[in-house]
């Protein structure tokens, strides 16, 4: 994703959650400015009953249903109906089986891709004589995993119901168009459906933010707590200032031990430990620009010396900062950094 400036607050509900719901979409703004994705595949579906699709675990996915309606059993979530009109995204890469809820026997997906895929034709039909679901999908990945932390914390299926009018024709148009880019080879349409993707994505993480759902969720969640909103958007105006727990408690209106306990509650994380994640992230950033040094990088970050900031960046990210530059091995997990003392 590259740099944009969702500004969703405008569409907010004219309520007492409006300042609430602008802080989200203020923090989502910084985070999504760091996230690249990159596409991989688009690709239709006709599926009529009895049917089931198995997709194993990798890629993201998001699918946009046409007609029709489908359950979507991800790994670690309860089953999710979503009909016509409806958009789902799987964010995690979590393995996960779409079904007309019949309980069938779940195809691989990637088979059917291999048997049914022509360079004309990028689509798969299954199932058997009954009624029929028509959607749109997509595969992508993050480029990088300096952030899989942010996407941990998001629910392992967004369902976006067309019912609230949160999708008008934005999701169908948008898919019909990656359609259109994917079967007609033109030069640079590779490149199109990605950007394309980073659009849908983004338009539909920030209508996912604006739901009452959002509230329920992690470091974003956490921002339905207005004295906890309060520090968060204090370390990230300023997530190089050397902040204590005890100016953090203050700027929120607690006491010290309160405040790091509710912190750490809602975010899953304490105070200052997800500072430093945060800062150590805006530095993976900084340091993907070919002219960046990591002795600056470390500096503008807030650490003394590169021996500390090189063994912070190792810990959170498992290669040393001057490795950020390079493709991020695939499956690369970062490790807790240190939690408050």
């Amino acid at each position: 994703m590259r740099r944009h400036d969702p500004n969703p607050a405008s569409h907010a509900p004219s309520s007492g959650n409006a300042s609430m719901l602008a802080a989200r979409v203020d923090l989502l703004s910084q985070i999504l400015t760091l996230i690249r994705l990159e596409g991989e595949l688009v690709f239709a579906a006709e599926l009529t009953q009895p049917w089931a699709l198995r997709f194993e675990p990798g890629s993201a996915y998001f699918f946009v249903v046409l007609e029709g309606e489908l359950t979507v059993l991800a790994a670690d979530g309860p089953p999710i109906r979503a009909v016509t009109g409806d958009l789902v995204m799987l964010l995690r890469g979590v393995g996960h089986i779409l079904s007309d809820g019949g309980g069938s026997a779940a195809a691989p997906v990637s088979q059917l891709m291999g048997e049914q895929f022509t360079t004309e034709r990028l689509s798969v039909r299954h199932g058997g004589d009954g009624a029929r679901t028509k959607l749109i999908a997509g595969a992508f990945h993050f480029e990088n995993e300096s952030m899989p932390w942010v996407v941990s914390s998001l629910p392992a299926v967004i369902h976006i119901p067309k019912a609230g009018g949160q999708t008008a024709s934005w999701a169908e148009g948008l898919a019909h168009f990656m359609m259109v880019e994917a079967q007609e080879v033109h030069p640079g349409s590779s490149i199109m459906i990605s950007r394309l993707i980073d659009v849908l994505v983004i338009r539909i993480l920030r209508t996912w933010v604006q739901t009452e759902k959002a509230g329920d969720t992690g470091w974003l969640g956490a921002l339905a707590d207005p004295r906890i909103s309060r520090a968060l958007k204090a370390i990230h105006d300023e997530p190089f200032r050397r902040w204590s727990v005890v100016e953090l408690a203050h700027v929120a209106g607690m006491s010290r031990s309160s405040f790091a306990e509710r912190f750490s509650a809602l975010v899953k994380e304490a105070p200052l430990s997800y500072q430093s994640r945060w800062r150590l992230t805006l530095a993976h950033g900084m340091l993907r620009h070919a002219d960046s040094r990591v002795s600056d990088v470390a500096r503008q970050v807030g650490y003394d010396s590169d021996a500390a900031f090189s063994r912070a960046f190792k810990a959170q990210f498992g290669i040393a900062p001057v490795h950020a530059r390079l493709a991020t091995p695939p499956g690369l997990q970062p490790s807790h950094v240190q939690s408050d003392s």
